[in-house]
């Protein structure tokens, strides 16, 4: 019958724990399992697991202050004052904003800012706009017509086929 008293462990599953470094008698003597000579023979030659032998290790390699953010979104800034060069009435795009230098390609999204007065009734497409910049648009009596945001640039990995 099944008792507690009556369990005992497979045979063969406990096994006496190896004492190193008793003496010759011990079966485990002299080098203590520790093969003979080098670095991990002796005393405190045991390094841990990231030490690279001499070689300047990762962790010295690696710069130690901050991190680039690849997900981080670039604007191009345009403030409202900027576009007192256009004419009443006119749709501000971004090929005209290109072409009257107040951006430099169209690789990065357009952010209006709310910095001076605007004195013309416009209509601006762009990504992005501020409040303020929103504010003072719409006592004009002027447009905003917000873009979709550009596509990313980051590429696709191919997936296999199963």
């Amino acid at each position: 019958m099944l008792r507690l008293q009556n369990l005992k462990p497979f045979k063969n599953s406990k096994h006496k724990r190896k004492r190193v470094g008793r003496g010759l008698g011990s079966g485990h003597g002299v080098t203590a399992t520790r093969g003979t000579k080098g670095q991990n023979a002796r005393s405190g030659g045991a390094k841990p697991e990231w030490f690279e032998g001499g070689q300047n290790p990762l962790y010295l390699r690696i710069p130690s202050k901050g991190f680039t953010n690849i997900f981080k979104k670039e604007y191009h800034i345009v403030k409202l004052q900027d576009l007192n060069i256009f004419q009443d009435n006119e749709i501000i795009t971004p090929e005209k904003l290109l072409k009257a230098n107040l951006i430099k390609d169209l690789k990065k999204e357009i952010k209006i800012l709310g910095n001076g007065n605007l004195t013309k009734k416009i209509e601006i497409h762009a990504h992005k706009i501020t409040k303020k910049a929103l504010e003072k648009l719409q006592k004009l009596g002027s447009n905003f017509v917000k873009l979709p945001p550009l596509k990313k640039k980051f590429k696709k990995t191919k997936k296999s086929k199963k």
